[in-house]
């Protein structure tokens, strides 16, 4: 198709989609390819292309007394067509054709619209751009175009794939798809974008690919029926499919056969919106497809512009437009004379060029889903535009060397190429058109959905969109609530490798399968994971500890011997009730203060015994609660002391009755004076000042402190007291030892002594228990854990001033309560009656 102009823009279209080449040989002439299968929508972009230049040519604004031509050709399917298309294009040995009424000739392109492949355009781009033609393409969509290096001159008003790729991670995230197949074809379209996936899937988090399949070119039927059998076996629900047409065709047809149901279809933008697949032998299989489309836009006045479409019939008229032509034929099912041989006789028809084009095939006039035509549209102003600048340019101001301008006349393409990089205008869509370093336009789809409706059509439903801006980035819309699936309950199909690990648990992957491939492990005690497909387990903080379902992490259950529990409870019972019993026995002691009981041996020491056996089961209930610093500090103190006091005091008492014995003997008066009331009293306070210097030693130097053990239980803090210097800790126990020993040996050497109540018999029986005690309670301390340490500690302060307090004046209180005719001088001297 061609029309005159001062500027030439070149088209390059898919009018036919397939092509036979003739058998060559080195003896027959040469034969040019045969164009076969009309495409409908093929021809309808190269008409928006001539409709687009005509709206410019009658825009007064836009190239003012500049008419624009165009050179449209038809690649039919086949690269070397397309290929030989573009260099006659380039070098001006396309077709001589009027430019005036006087005057035929090729004036030169300088831009060209096209091609549809990707693959068609990198072939013509790798030699175009050597002269810096500028190519517009509206339909190629291969990443690898973005090459500057190797195509600078290359731009396209349809998004790079590396965008649509992204796009469709975006859709797979959205819905948690995450074990998809891949379906591809074999060229650089398919090619490039198996490679985006197999790197920008795993990188963004969005899944695994279950399969990924190329299509052959060559309509295989082993091949397709291994990769339908693959699909049909897949544990993947969703397939993508970035393929053209054609191949879709050849798969549903294998698909059919062997009746693969229950797959979630991904369209590409490249079949998206193809009718020729929505018919009702597929539909049970692609409904609920849902679609990357090319943004739909609308163009005012093309309706109007098709149907002014004529064939012309003058031979002898170069500008005869031969693919009006062949859409006339195609449409009406006519032949233009002459007719082909035997066509006449076969019943065909002969085009008038009268036929009405209202009764042309509904999808030809339908321009309500204009999408491929819409960026066509688009490329022919980015290149209007381009040139406009170009004429609007000030001399002196102009981006080339000395600040000169281009000039109509003398326009070389890289100049084109220049002012192309700078466009940036809005289309009466409202879509903003401008190119980037990489002469791809502001991305943006529209996400389409296949619905089957009751009577038997279908329709192509927007359900949102993805787009990119310079201010928000990356944007995804899609409105579920639109949205048929093709599934029970009409909901979304799950397709994953392995369901998501939920909290408590990690993530293993399952070895030689991809990452989405897993088995889901729980945490071990002590650490948590608490979102959904966790890689790792983390640790609890030291005073928290992992809970029964290991999603969060709880306190750590606080140990220690508690007045609540029932061994505390028991202790302080016990403790308590022997403070009181000691309260009574001094209060007997008190009250029966002036009998010979009370006052044999030396009262005030009995009194000052009671008091510190008081004071010891008193200094038990420090051992008892949450320790504290004080509490630890204390415990130890009071305890040493109370003790050291009462030993003391026994021990006293124990060598008072020794000497009162030897002094009754000729001779042995004097010995008395060294044991009065005031060295007895002297020295109780210096055996305890002994204790009490030994505790401010220990406390000053490596004080006990309290402390949270967690060595016994991992999901329990044993709060205790640590002694910080055994040393310390064994001085004091030592030292009470000692008391002990010494007192036990003097009252065990004065058992015998002749008097009707030794008291060093009890004092022998007292601290052999209070010794029995304490040995037991070392092996038993050092081996109990935790509260365990000092219930063992406890018991033993109890037990021994239980033992000191039964031994030393339980038959004393039973001689002043119940046998009161024993508490008399005379039966205490050995002089009363006996019984």
């Amino acid at each position: 198709m061609h029309r005159p102009g001062d500027v030439i823009l070149g088209g390059l279209f898919e009018v036919h989609y397939t092509s036979v080449f003739p058998d060559r040989t080195f003896t027959s002439e040469p034969q040019q390819p045969i164009c076969k299968g009309f495409d409908t929508l093929g021809f309808r972009h190269a008409v928006t292309m001539a409709f687009a230049i005509e709206e410019i040519n009658n825009n007064s604004n836009l190239l003012p007394n500049v008419t624009l031509g165009y050179t449209l050709y038809d690649n039919c399917g086949a690269l070397v067509i397309g290929f030989s298309a573009a260099l006659s294009l380039t070098s001006g040995r396309d077709e001589q054709f009027l430019l005036q009424e006087n005057c035929l000739g090729t004036p030169p392109v300088l831009g060209i619209v096209g091609d549809h492949y990707s693959t068609f355009s990198i072939a013509m781009s790798n030699v175009l751009s050597l002269y810096r033609m500028p190519i517009v393409s509206y339909y190629a969509t291969c990443s690898c175009l973005t090459d500057r290096q190797r195509f600078p001159s290359f731009f396209r008003t349809i998004p790079s794939d590396a965008f649509q790729v992204r796009a469709m991670i975006q859709i797979l995230k959205h819905f948690s798809w995450t074990w998809v197949g891949l379906l591809v074809s074999d060229d650089d379209y398919g090619l490039h974008v198996a490679r985006s996936f197999q790197s920008g899937l795993p990188q963004s988090g969005g899944g695994c690919l279950a399969y990924l399949q190329v299509l052959p070119w060559d309509n295989d039927p082993n091949e397709l029926r291994r990769i339908v059998h693959l699909m049909k076996t897949s544990t993947a629900r969703v397939v993508m499919v970035f393929a053209h047409e054609i191949h879709m065709i050849q798969l549903m047809e294998e698909v059919v056969r062997q009746n693969v149901t229950g797959l979630q279809w991904i369209a590409s933008e490249t079949w998206t919106a193809t009718s020729v697949l929505q018919t009702p032998r597929l539909m049970p299989y692609l409904s609920g497809t849902l679609g990357i489309a090319i943004r739909r836009g609308e163009i005012p006045g093309l309706r109007e512009f098709l149907l002014q479409i004529r064939p012309d019939q003058s031979v002898n008229n170069s500008n005869g437009n031969s693919l009006v032509k062949q859409f006339w034929e195609h449409t009406f099912q006519c032949s233009f004379a002459p007719p082909p041989a035997g066509w006449v006789e076969a019943g065909g028809a002969l085009c008038t060029g009268d036929e009405d084009l209202h009764n042309a095939e509904k999808e030809f006039l339908d321009i309500s889903n204009l999408r491929p035509e819409y960026n066509v549209y688009k490329a022919v102003y980015a290149l209007a535009y381009a040139l406009d600048s170009i004429l609007k340019c000030e001399p002196g101001r102009g981006p080339f060397s000395e600040h000169s301008c281009a000039t109509l006349k003398r326009l070389e393409p890289w100049q084109l190429v220049h002012y192309l990089k700078e466009v940036s205008f809005t289309t009466s869509f409202g879509d903003q058109v401008s190119f980037d370093e990489n002469g791809d336009v502001l991305p943006i789809y529209d996400i389409m959905n296949w619905w089957w409706l009751p009577d038997g059509s279908t329709q192509v439903q927007n359900v949102g969109e993805v787009k990119r801006s310079a201010s928000k980035g990356e944007e995804l819309t899609i409105y579920e609530e639109k949205i048929f699936w093709n599934f029970h309950l009409n909901k979304p199909p799950q397709s994953v490798c392995s369901e998501s690990c939920p909290p408590g648990t990690r993530m293993a992957r399952k070895k030689g399968q991809p990452v989405c491939c897993f088995d889901c492990i729980p945490c071990s005690e002590g650490k948590i994971s608490n979102m959904t497909d966790s890689m790792e387990c983390t640790r609890c903080p030291e005073d928290f500890w992992s809970s029964p379902q290991r999603d969060h992490c709880v306190p750590k259950k606080t140990e220690f011997l508690s007045y609540y529990e029932p061994l505390g409870i028991c202790l302080t019972t016990t403790s308590l009730l022997g403070t009181f019993i000691c309260a009574v026995v001094l209060g007997i002691f008190t009250y029966h203060r002036s009998t010979p009981m009370v006052r044999a041996n030396n009262s005030e020491l009995s009194f000052l015994i009671l008091v510190s056996l008081k004071l010891c089961f008193l200094c038990s209930l420090l051992f008892i609660g949450q320790p504290r610093l004080w509490t630890c500090q204390l415990r130890h103190a009071a305890f040493g002391i109370s003790f050291v006091l009462c030993v003391s005091c026994i021990l006293v008492k124990t060598m008072v009755v020794v000497v009162v014995f030897k002094a009754s003997k000729p001779g042995g008066g004097a010995i008395l004076k060294w044991f009065g009331a005031v060295q007895q009293r002297g020295t109780v306070l210096v055996l305890t000042c002994i204790q009490a210097a030994i505790c401010t030693a220990w406390i000053v130097s490596a004080s006990p402190a309290p402390h949270k053990n967690t060595q016994y239980h991992n999901d329990k803090i044993i709060y205790e007291c640590v002694v910080g210097s055994t040393v310390g800790f064994a001085v004091l126990l030592g030292y009470i030892g000692l008391l002990a020993i010494v007192s036990f040996m003097l009252a065990f050497l004065a058992r015998n002594l002749p008097d009707n109540f030794n008291e060093a018999k009890l004092i022998t029986f007292s601290m052999l228990i209070f010794c029995a005690v304490w040995v037991a309670f070392v092996p038993a301390y050092v081996n109990s854990p935790g509260k365990y340490a000092d219930a063992v500690e406890v018991f033993a302060i109890l037990a021994s001033s239980f033992g000191l307090l039964a031994a030393l004046f339980g038959p004393k209180c039973y001689i002043i309560l119940m046998r009161p005719e024993r508490n008399t001088k005379k039966a205490i001297m050995g002089r009363g009656i006996k019984t």
